[in-house]
């Protein structure tokens, strides 16, 4: 067991010391006492330093954040950012959705821990955190899933500052390639009246009725799976979204903006209207009644609401009969670029689809600066025809 160096008081400062380490040379160190929040005597030390003014800056700096009232961030200064992304979620796991904390729980064991876990937090600069974190990234994903990853982190950080483990979030103005941002999958209308033309011959009617109302209102897959009767108006002609539903079951929309009532066309209302009276007819086979929270969205041999691996197939089925690949965001995604090419401006667009204008701007920005008024009025008129 090595013998712990003695320790000799310097004359610049009562808590800074100077002592001979095992290689034989002078190192510095200090040891500074202290009163935390709840009036604990507690130390704060440091060693290792090569210089005396190496240390009494060190020194200085811990008496400067303690005398700020910041005894939490010299305490916690040597938190790596493992173990914080480890109290952070176990903190707040269980206000997140399950969706959420899948998807953080696997960011931080695959993503944040392999590149930047060991390294400590209170020390993280912006450029090691671009060098050691974001660009090995980039070199494996795309950079709309690496700007996911940077996004979830610093929802931790902000965290870590709102617990005053650290002063600021030094990474917010970290920009990641936009430049690059691909386009989104959209359909010509072509491709859009052949999908529907093809959906319309499946048996039986629910894969064409979820496809439609998929493509003529741009709600999201979980959304449309969720839509229960109540929250559909046929006499007014809106579907109000107020919830989604996947594999982990029902939840309430993630943020406000997609609680939200849309206007449908009175060809959707017809199906619709067309669709409820099947679903009637199909439940009372097993002697059910359809109610107003019955899911609209029903399997015809179960009586049980749509699945999502059933939409799955259903896309599988449509794309593999179209010959290009064909999901349910590619048609909230050619919803949005028909709204746009019309000349609907972003604010609404961004109300109908659950969405900020910014998002608007930003997925679509191809779009919007497009002003290709032949392309538009050929567009639209063969939709109608369609």
């Amino acid at each position: 067991m090595s013998k712990k160096p003695k320790m000799n008081r310097s004359k610049k400062d009562n808590d800074l010391f100077w002592y001979i380490d095992t290689d034989e040379t002078k190192k510095y160190a200090f040891r500074h006492r202290y009163y935390d929040v709840l009036g604990k005597r507690k130390e704060k030390t440091g060693q290792g330093f090569t210089t005396e003014t190496a240390a009494f800056r060190k020194l200085l700096e811990v008496k400067s954040q303690l005398l700020n009232g910041n005894s939490i961030q010299v305490e916690h200064e040597n938190m790596t950012v493992g173990a914080w992304m480890d109290i952070w979620y176990e903190s707040n796991e269980r206000e997140w959705e399950i969706t959420t904390q899948k998807q953080r729980i696997n960011i931080i064991k695959y993503q944040v821990k392999p590149l930047i876990g060991k390294m400590k937090l209170a020390s993280l600069d912006k450029e090691t955190y671009k060098r050691k974190f974001i660009t090995p990234l980039l070199k494996e994903y795309k950079p709309s899933t690496v700007r996911l990853f940077h996004r979830v982190f610093k929802v931790a950080v902000n965290a870590a500052v709102d617990a005053e483990l650290i002063p600021r979030n030094r990474f917010t103005k970290v920009v990641i390639n936009d430049e690059e941002r691909e386009k989104p999958n959209v359909l010509n209308i072509q491709q859009l009246n052949q999908l529907l033309s093809i959906a319309e011959t499946e048996e039986p009617i629910t894969s064409y009725a979820i496809i439609r109302t998929l493509a003529f209102t741009g709600i999201r897959r979980g959304e449309a799976l969720a839509l229960k009767w109540k929250n559909v108006d046929l006499k007014n002609g809106t579907i109000t979204i107020e919830g989604t539903r996947d594999r982990n079951g029902h939840r309430t929309p993630k943020t406000k903006n997609s609680y939200r009532k849309i206007d449908i066309d009175e060809a959707l209302i017809k199906l619709l209207k067309k669709y409820r009276a099947w679903s009637v007819e199909i439940l009372l086979e097993d002697g059910d009644q359809l109610n107003k929270d019955n899911y609209v969205f029903i399997s015809s041999q179960t009586k049980d609401p749509y699945a999502d691996n059933s939409l799955f197939y259903a896309f599988k089925r449509m794309s593999d009969a179209m010959g290009i690949n064909v999901k349910p965001h590619t048609l909230r995604h050619t919803h949005a670029s028909i709204l746009l090419y019309s000349g609907e401006d972003v604010a609404t667009v961004a109300e109908r689809l659950g969405n900020t204008p910014k998002v608007i701007w930003e997925t679509y920005a191809h779009v919007i600066e497009d002003d290709k008024k032949k392309v538009t009025d050929v567009f639209l008129e063969a939709l109608k025809n369609g």
